[in-house]
C-alpha cells in the first residue's frame, strides 16, 4: 500500500507540472516538488500574475524561470495568466493572497498599481514586481521592485548586429552609409528607449556607420502589428531587424523577406534558421529562487533588486552560425569580459550626442511623477548609470543616430 501511494504521489506531480506547462487556462491547480534541505518550502506559497500566456515570448520567459525555481527549491505555486493592466490584476493578486501565497508576482509595467494595493491591504503577503519603478518611493515592506542589467545583453546582441551589417558590407550587397538597423518596439517608454539606444550602441561599436529607426506599435504583443512595423522597416531600406515586442511577428517577417534577425526572450531559430543571429534575454530564475529563500528565511527581500550579466541573471542564446557573421561569437565573449571587467561602459557618454552635443550631466526620472521630472543626477566617470538608483530602466535621451518613426505611450 506504501509503496502504491508512493507512486501515485509521484505521477500527480507530474501531472501538476503539465498543467503548468500547458498554462493555457488563466489560473492552474497548487504545483509541488520534492524540497532540499536549504529551503523548507512548508514555509513558500507562490502566486504568478502573467500579463499573457505561453504564446508571448515574454511572458513564457518568466514562466520558464517560475518553473525552474520552484522546482529546485520545491515549493508550491500558482500561475495566473492573460491578467490585464487593469482591477483584473488586484483581483487576482487578492485571489492569490487568499488562497495562501505569502508571495505573489506580476511581470507587466501596468500591473504596479494594482499590485501596490493589493500589496497595502495584505500586509503580510511579500507582492513583487518586474519593471516597475516606485517600490522605492511607496515605503512598503512588502512591496518590491526588481529587473535586470539586459541593456548588457542588448549592447552584446547590437555587437552581433554590427558584424552582420559589416559582412553585408564587405560582401557588396550595400555601401557603409546604407547600413540602417530596424527596430521594433512596444511603447516610448524609458525601458524600451534604453533597450534600443544600448543595441545600438552595441551595433555602431563595430559599424560606425550603422544608423537605426524605430517603429513603435502601442502594444507588448501584438503579432499583426509586430509583423507589418518590421515589413515596414524593411520596406524603407533597413538591413537587419531587432525588437522590442514579445511575438514571432518581427522574426517571421524577417525570414520571409530573407533579413536578418535579433530577436528578444529566446531563440527563434526553429522558425527563422535562415536570418536569426543571436537573442538576449532576463533569466528570471535566480530572483525566483532569491525572492523564495528570503521568506523561508524571514529576511527581508531587496526593495530594488537588479541582476546582471556577471551574476546570470543577462543571457544570450547561442548563435545561429548559419546567419551569423564569421567570428560572432568570439567577438561577444571577449566584449563581455570587457563589460563585467567595467573596461567597456554601455552607455559611456563620449560614445554618443544629442543634438549634436556631448552630454556631461543628466536628471533622469528616478522617482518617478506624472510629469516625468528629472530629480537624480545620473551620470558620473563618464557614463549613464542605468539601474544604479532603481531596478527599472530611466535611460530615455534621444541619440543621434536614431530616428523614431513614430511615437505611442
Amino acid at each position: 500500500m506504501k509503496k502504491f501511494l508512493k507512486v501515485m504521489a509521484i505521477v500527480l506531480v507530474v501531472a501538476m507540472i503539465g498543467v503548468f506547462a500547458a498554462c493555457g487556462n488563466k489560473t492552474t491547480d497548487d504545483t509541488t516538488t520534492t524540497a532540499p534541505a536549504a529551503v523548507d518550502a512548508a514555509k513558500v506559497k507562490v502566486g504568478f500574475i502573467f500579463l499573457h500566456d505561453e504564446n508571448s515570448t515574454y511572458d513564457l520567459n518568466f514562466m520558464n524561470g517560475a518553473k525552474a525555481a520552484c522546482d529546485k527549491l520545491g515549493v508550491k505555486y500558482i500561475i495566473k495568466t492573460n491578467i490585464d493592466e487593469t482591477n483584473d490584476c488586484y483581483e487576482a493578486a487578492a485571489d492569490l493572497a487568499d488562497q495562501g501565497c505569502n508571495i505573489v508576482f506580476a511581470d507587466s509595467f501596468g500591473h504596479e498599481s494594482f499590485m501596490i494595493q493589493a500589496a497595502k491591504e495584505y500586509k503580510d503577503v511579500q507582492f513583487c514586481h518586474a519593471t516597475g519603478t516606485r517600490a522605492h518611493t511607496e515605503g512598503l515592506d512588502n512591496y518590491h521592485n526588481a529587473f535586470a542589467s539586459i541593456y548588457e545583453g542588448r549592447y552584446l546582441a547590437g555587437v552581433a548586429a554590427g558584424l552582420k551589417l559589416n559582412e553585408m558590407i564587405e560582401a557588396g550587397q550595400f555601401k557603409a552609409e546604407d547600413a540602417k538597423i530596424g527596430y521594433v518596439g512596444a511603447f516610448t517608454y524609458a525601458e524600451v528607449i534604453s533597450g534600443y539606444t544600448s543595441f545600438f550602441l552595441g551595433a555602431r561599436s563595430v559599424c560606425p556607420t550603422a544608423t537605426m529607426e524605430v517603429q513603435f506599435t502601442g502594444s507588448w504583443y501584438d503579432e499583426t502589428a509586430e509583423k507589418e512595423a518590421a515589413t515596414l522597416l524593411i520596406g524603407d531600406g533597413c538591413k537587419l531587424i531587432s525588437q522590442h515586442a514579445d511575438s514571432m511577428g518581427a522574426p517571421t517577417a524577417c525570414e520571409t523577406a530573407g533579413i536578418p534577425d535579433v530577436s528578444y526572450n529566446g531563440s527563434t531559430v526553429d522558425q527563422c534558421p535562415n536570418t536569426f543571429i543571436v537573442s538576449s534575454r532576463i533569466n528570471w530564475e535566480p530572483y525566483f529562487e532569491y525572492i523564495i529563500g528570503q521568506v523561508a528565511a524571514g529576511k527581508a527581500i531587496d526593495t530594488d533588486w537588479t541582476g546582471t550579466i556577471a551574476t546570470g541573471s543577462v543571457e544570450l542564446t547561442a548563435v545561429n552560425e548559419k546567419a551569423a557573421a564569421e567570428g560572432t561569437q568570439a567577438k561577444i565573449d571577449e566584449v563581455k569580459a570587457a563589460i563585467e571587467a567595467g573596461t567597456v561602459k554601455v552607455f559611456d557618454t563620449s560614445k554618443f550626442t544629442v543634438g549634436g552635443k556631448a552630454v556631461d550631466t543628466y536628471l533622469a526620472d528616478v522617482d518617478t511623477d506624472e510629469a516625468y521630472t528629472g530629480d537624480t543626477e545620473v551620470i558620473k566617470d563618464g557614463a549613464f548609470l542605468e539601474s544604479n538608483f532603481r531596478s527599472a530602466p530611466y535611460f530615455d535621451l534621444r541619440i543621434d543616430g536614431i530616428t523614431l518613426l513614430n511615437e505611442k505611450y
